[in-house]
């Protein structure tokens, strides 16, 4: 499997696991007010989902140039 392939599959699982920690913060907030902490549960999956989306976003610039040096 290609890494551009494995950065795909990951960039999936974390986005899932990103919209399970949204609801259970959603959940957890409107339960109990006091457990503020809770809030900054997604961030870490965001900061990552963040890493992975900006790679796939350049990803067909770079392929370009590449493909322009190699010519």
């Amino acid at each position: 499997m290609s890494g551009n392939k494995r950065i795909r599959r990951f960039h999936r699982v974390v986005s899932m696991f990103f919209m399970a920690t949204v609801v259970f913060t959603a959940v957890a907030l409107t339960v109990d007010n006091s457990a503020v902490w809770v809030s900054y549960v997604p961030l870490l999956p965001l900061f990552i989902l963040m890493g992975t989306g900006v790679y796939m976003w350049f990803l067909p610039s770079i392929a370009r140039r590449r493909a322009r040096r190699a010519a």
